[in-house]
């Protein structure tokens, strides 16, 4: 039997998701159950260091890449260990190459797989989805991401939840980061508005979370009557979405929008580049960039050739079942041109009227207002 995942999940560092998680560990090690740290990351943080105590941990295993040695989790010592409960810091982790997986994430479904139950932390802009917008919102870019497949298989997510102000209050008490860190932080990520931000980030996507297990469980409770169901009246169709994209760097914003909105609407999504000429080299790479986006978030990105964009968009539309579509900021045209043809999204609302068009903005395009 597979074992049961429940992800901590913090709007930042240093709300506490580590130190709740080895709370509950310590919890469940009291009521009698085998459990071991297998990765932890404290930071320095003694509070954290102290919750730790009496709880066996898992030796790291040290990695050597370009004569620099790493410190990685042991993944076949915990199989080997077998305890009932795994604690696993950092689940969007990379790990050094050459190891079982590329990802911690990797490593935690491997143990979930032995039938081991995990608890793992994460925060909410190491989601691949999320990626754009928490960077619009704070003006960092997160590096580390994971699918938000992880999340949404997860069988519990957890918010632990602090208000920015507490937060920062911790951060200036050196509770977070070191002393000589701590100004910096409050001048960048750390910022209040970045915070507030985030955290509403975070209550949504626990929200989303809570929605969407709610509606599977109502399925799959349907779904056991099979004599009523059988008789019941056919189904609504569910909904399938389809962004149109190109071989572009704005593309990628685009795609992780769409995600989200298939995730709200419980959806299935195709990713279109209507390809009307051989690829270049720049077009080629951004191509492969999609390309891993789409493994990462779980959707299917299709390469159609045709010279007639929204006839091509017709085709494959009717072809997927689409029921929502979306598309990026159509480039201005010239009074010429704007005369001869229709541009593209009146095209597509003539050829598909059953079919939701929906223009996504670059928000990174809009004006940010000085408040000095």
């Amino acid at each position: 039997m597979r074992g049961r995942h429940k992800v901590l999940l913090g709007m930042a560092a240093g709300v506490g998701k580590t130190y709740r998680m080895l709370q509950e560990g310590q919890a469940e090690a009291e009521s009698g159950r085998d459990v071991v740290i297998g990765y932890l990351e404290p930071h320095k943080r003694p509070q954290t260091t102290a919750q730790a105590a009496g709880l066996e941990l898992v030796p790291r295993r040290r990695v050597t890449y370009r004569d620099v040695s790493l410190e990685e989790m042991d993944l076949p010592a915990i199989l080997d260990r077998r305890p009932e409960l795994c604690l696993i810091d950092e689940l969007a982790h990379t790990n050094a190459p050459g190891l079982e997986h590329p990802k911690r994430f990797g490593d935690v479904d491997d143990v979930l797989a032995a039938g081991i139950d995990v608890f793992s932390t994460v925060n909410v802009q190491h989601m691949e989805s999320l990626n754009d917008q928490v960077a619009e919102l704070t003006g960092a870019r997160v590096r580390e991401t994971l699918p938000d497949g992880v999340l949404a298989t997860a069988d519990e997510v957890v918010l632990v939840d602090l208000t920015p102000e507490a937060l920062i209050q911790r951060l200036r008490a050196g509770k977070v980061y070191p002393g000589e860190r701590v100004e910096a932080a409050l001048n960048g990520f750390f910022k209040l508005e970045n915070l507030a931000a985030l955290r509403e980030v975070a209550l949504r996507q626990v929200a989303e979370d809570v929605e969407a297990k709610r509606l599977t469980l109502v399925t799959l409770a349907l779904r056991e009557d099979g004599r009523m169901l059988e008789s019941a009246a056919p189904q609504a169709v569910g909904e399938r979405l389809l962004a149109l994209v190109k071989p572009s760097p704005e593309s990628q914003r685009l795609v992780r929008r769409a995600w989200r909105s298939a995730q709200r609407l419980q959806a299935e999504l195709d990713i279109l580049w209507v390809r009307s000429h051989e690829p270049d080299a720049r077009e080629r790479e951004q191509l492969d960039g999609l390309r891993r986006l789409a493994t990462l978030l779980g959707a299917h990105l299709l390469v159609v050739a045709g010279d007639d964009v929204a006839e091509t968009v017709r085709q494959v539309a009717a072809e997927r079942g689409t029921t929502y579509m979306l598309m990026g900021t159509p480039r201005p045209r010239n009074a010429l041109r704007r005369v001869a043809t229709p541009a593209l999204p009146f095209r597509l609302l003539q050829l598909l009227p059953g079919v939701d068009l929906r223009i996504v903005a670059d928000r990174s395009r809009r004006p940010r207002e000085d408040f000095g």
